[in-house]
Formats: structure tokens, C-alpha cells, sequence
């Protein structure tokens, strides 16, 4: 028997309310981001507006633990998108240097900044030391939507991709451990006892990552492999399962999951351009969520008192602490001067820092409320600063590339099949692919160009067309030709037709 019962409560008015404004600012977001790329400067300022706006029109949010719980839910699942979308023979090479980077070159990074907002800024010990740990992440995913049109060598976004996946879980384990110390000094773990729990955690966090990730995969495609659908949700729950399971043998989840999302990314899948596809759109939608909710979080009454702090601190950060621990942690790997300059400009703060500035008021610590306004106000005026300037410094350092491959995922039975992958190779400005006529590209045996887009039609080439600068190739290759087949694009489009000629490579 049904009862109804009065008083105050979510009715299907609230509800209807809810889908109405919700709906409204995805809408908005999906707009921002034409907006953005016109403009060069990343989603997230877009985000953040929105958030501001609708706090200031009056919807309110203002808990700091809800502000955390769904911050690493976001995370969660942005790890989990740049996880199995991260190809590993990109970042093979780069897994080492970015390793480094993303734990000797943090501690650097972090003492650099604290003593900087120790002494220019007159702040405390404990909170200089906090501060410093919660700015010194960076964002991976702010620098590509900045960077979309320039592009990259692969020793370049692999160290990137590579260090926004590492970077994230030392961060949160050394700001819990610092917010942990500043409520109750007495009892904190001392310094060595702190660097060994932060290791075993992360190493930890990263065999249950993998373990979860390799054994997940295969038994999510023994029972869910018939349906993309099944299949993708399936997928995206076993990294959030690695998350969960590290997690709670107190090691790193946030390494978890994105180690499980890497091996599953990598393994032979079913249903592979559904699956990225949905990881995408997920990625897509915890991105919007998160920062719009940190702008909801915000309150811009108490930004005028922490511009000039947030300039002081970002201006020491980018120019003398980002440098530092780019050229203590890479310089060991033979990288040069050229690529360690753009990888400091290139050090973008995100997400991340924004979340975790509400960490010290949920452990407790008092009077630390404006670290939150600081970060935010840090966050959005080096944004502003860098991100337009990224393709000038890139192309100023000549560290970009006159020819770009792309992997494009197709909902295509056949070629699923016949277990083949299609590339998109763009000719830039400058490339010596211009003038190359199609067979003296020497792809290799199994690979073949299967259409040029050229002023927006598209036809399909014969052995004596010619390339030319603004090209765009579809290239069908058989699985496993993929990295030969760009490679010897790049080559050609750095040497010519005649790449390789000397030492008989194909």
C-alpha cells in the first residue's frame, strides 16, 4: 500500500528544474569549446566562467568535502579517458624521463615554491609547503586544447601525456600527507617515514592497476564482448574498480586507475572505436562537470586580496621552479635545451590544483580558507598567460613537426575484420612531403594511401599523384604497421624522397 508523505523534498518540479539548467549549461560548455580553440586558450576558463555565472545568479554550493568527493570522482574518470587513449609505443620512450618528472622533479618543483612563499610572501613553513604541493600538478589536457594545431613530435606529447597520467598520484598523497601535518604537527610522520609511504603506495597502486587492468579486460571480453554498449560501460568499470581496489589498502587508486586504463587501452579489443569513443564523451562530460563545479565552489569577493600572490607564486613556478625540475629530472636522459625549455612553458596548471586546495579545510586545518581563492586566482591568470603563447614558443623553439599522424577510430566492421587501422596524416606548412608523388613514399608492404582531402574535396590517389602542403592522407595499414607507416612519413616529410635512401631502409 502506498502512503504519501508531506514536508520538504526533491518533487518531479525540482526535477524537471534541474534537467532544465543542466541540460542549459552542457549545451553552453559544447558551445564554449568552438569558442575556445578559435581563441587558443583551453576549455576550462570557459568552464569556470560558467560556474562563476551561475553562482552569482544565485545557485549555491559551497561544500568543500562534496567540492572533493566529486572532484576525484571527475578525475576518476578523466584518468581513466587519457588512459585508454594513450597509445604506449607513444610514450615508451618517455615513460622513464616522465616517471622523474613527475616525483624528483615534484619535490623540486615544490621546494623551490615553498621557499619562494616562505620568504617573499611571509607565510608560514607548513603552509608554504602545502601550497607549494597542491600548484606544482600540471595538466596535460589544458596544453593539447591549446595545441591541437601545432603539432608535436612524439617525444613531446608522449612526455606530456605521460607525465599529466604519473603526476596526479604523488601530488594527492604528498598534499594529504602536508594538510595532515599542518592540523596536527605532533604527531606527522617524519620526512623519510613520509618518502617510503609514498613509494610503497604508488608502486603498490601500480601492480593492482595492472593486475586489475590485464585480468578486467579479459573478462570483460569473454561476457560483454557481443555489445559495443555492455562492453564500453564494462570497460570504464574496471578502472574505476582499480581505483577502488587501491583505495582501500591504502594505496594510490588515482596510479590505478590509470595504469588499468593504459594496459586495457593497449590490448587487443573488441568494439575499440565504440569503447574510445564512449571514454571520450565520459572524459568529456567529468571535464565540464568538474569545472564548473569549481567555479560554483568560488567566491570572486575574495579574489582582488590574492592577485598579487598568485602572480608572485606563478611567476616563481613557471620561471624558475618549472625550469629547475625540467632540467634536473631530464637532463640526465640526454633531452636538449630546445625540448626542455617548451616542456616548462608547456607546465599548464588545471584541474587538479583546484581540487586539491579543498583538501586542508576537510582535514581540519583552520584559517586556511584563501589558499582555495590563491590557487583558483593562480590557476586562471598563468592559463591566460601561457596558453595563448604555446604555439609562438613551440614554433620559436622549433620543436613542432611539418607533418602529423593521427590515429582515427572508425565504427568499421571491416576493417575490424580484417584487423587493419587507418592513420591521418596531415602535410604542414614546410614539409617535404610537398612534391612527393605517392609511390616514392615507400610505405611499407600491406599499407596503402586510400584518400587525399585537398580545398575541401577529396579524391582517390593513384602511384604518380602528387602531395601537397595542406593535405590531408587517409592511410589503411594492417595492425602492427601502424608505428613503421608513420614513421616513415615523418621521415619523408623531414628528408624528402629520398629518406632512408642511404641506408636502405624502407
Amino acid at each position: 500500500m502506498l502512503t504519501s508523505v508531506g514536508g520538504p523534498g526533491l518533487d518531479t518540479l525540482d526535477l524537471a528544474r534541474a534537467l532544465l539548467v543542466g541540460s542549459a549549461v552542457l549545451v553552453l560548455c559544447i558551445a564554449a569549446v568552438r569558442v575556445t580553440s578559435r581563441s587558443g586558450l583551453p576549455t576550462l576558463l570557459a568552464y569556470l566562467a560558467i560556474g562563476l555565472l551561475l553562482g552569482e545568479v544565485g545557485f549555491d554550493f559551497d561544500s568543500d568535502a562534496l567540492g572533493q568527493v566529486l572532484g576525484y570522482a571527475a578525475l576518476i574518470l578523466i584518468l581513466t579517458e587519457g588512459g585508454l587513449t594513450t597509445r604506449w609505443s607513444a610514450i615508451r620512450r618517455s615513460v622513464a624521463p616522465a616517471v622523474t618528472l613527475s616525483t624528483v622533479g615534484v619535490v623540486v618543483s615544490v621546494v623551490v615554491t615553498a621557499v619562494a612563499a616562505h620568504w617573499l610572501l611571509g607565510l608560514d613553513w607548513h603552509v608554504a609547503m602545502l601550497i607549494a604541493a597542491i600548484v606544482s600538478s600540471t595538466d596535460a589536457a589544458a596544453v593539447f586544447s591549446v595545441l591541437r594545431r601545432v603539432p608535436l613530435p612524439r617525444r613531446l606529447s608522449g612526455m606530456l601525456e605521460a607525465e599529466s597520467g604519473f603526476n596526479d598520484a604523488p601530488v594527492v598523497i604528498l598534499v594529504v600527507a602536508l594538510s595532515a601535518r599542518l592540523v596536527d604537527p605532533a604527531h606527522a610522520a617524519s620526512w623519510p617515514v613520509l618518502a617510503v609511504t609514498a613509494t610503497l603506495e604508488l608502486v603498490g597502486g601500480a601492480i593492482i592497476g595492472v593486475a586489475v587492468g590485464y585480468l578486467g579486460a579479459r573478462l570483460v571480453r569473454r561476457t560483454a564482448a557481443a555489445t559495443s554498449g555492455l562492453f564500453s560501460i564494462g570497460v570504464i568499470a574496471v578502472s574505476v574498480f582499480a581505483y577502488g581496489a587501491a583505495a582501500m589498502v591504502h594505496t594510490s587508486g588515482f596510479i590505478a586507475c590509470y595504469a588499468a586504463s593504459l594496459v586495457m587501452g593497449n590490448m587487443t579489443m573488441p568494439h575499440k572505436a565504440a569503447m574510445l569513443g564512449f571514454a571520450e564523451s565520459v572524459g568529456w562530460l567529468a571535464q565540464i562537470g568538474l569545472f564548473v563545479m569549481l567555479g560554483l565552489l568560488a567566491t570572486p569577493s575574495g579574489f582582488t586580496a590574492q592577485v598579487v600572490p598568485a602572480l608572485i607564486l606563478g611567476a616563481v613556478l613557471l620561471l624558475v621552479a618549472r625550469p629547475l625540475s625540467v632540467a634536473v629530472s631530464l637532463t640526465p636522459f640526454g633531452i636538449g635545451w630546445r625540448d626542455q625549455a617548451f616542456l616548462s612553458w608547456a607546465g599548464l596548471r588545471g584541474a587538479v590544483p583546484v581540487v586539491l586546495a579543498t583538501v586542508p579545510v576537510t582535514h581540519g586545518a583552520r584559517g586556511v580558507d584563501w589558499i582555495f581563492d590563491l590557487v583558483f586566482m593562480l590557476v586562471v591568470l598563468f592559463t591566460l598567460i601561457q596558453a595563448p603563447t604555446l604555439p609562438w614558443v613551440a614554433r620559436r623553439l622549433r620543436v613542432t613537426e611539418t607533418a602529423a599522424a593521427h590515429d582515427i577510430s572508425v565504427d568499421s566492421g571491416p576493417l575490424e575484420s580484417i584487423d587493419a587501422d587507418l592513420v591521418q596524416v596531415s602535410v604542414g606548412a614546410g614539409s617535404r612531403l610537398h612534391g612527393v608523388r605517392v609511390f616514392e613514399l615507400r610505405l611499407p608492404k600491406g599499407a596503402n594511401v586510400s584518400l587525399i582531402v585537398r580545398d575541401e574535396s577529396s579524391f582517390v590517389p593513384g602511384p604518380d599523384s602528387l602531395l601537397r602542403a595542406g593535405d590531408d592522407l587517409l592511410v589503411v595499414c594492417g595492425r602492427g604497421l601502424r608505428d613503421s607507416v608513420e614513421a616513415r612519413l615523418l621521415a619523408v616529410s623531414r628528408e624528402g624522397r629520398l629518406a632512408g635512401w642511404r641506408s636502405g631502409s624502407s
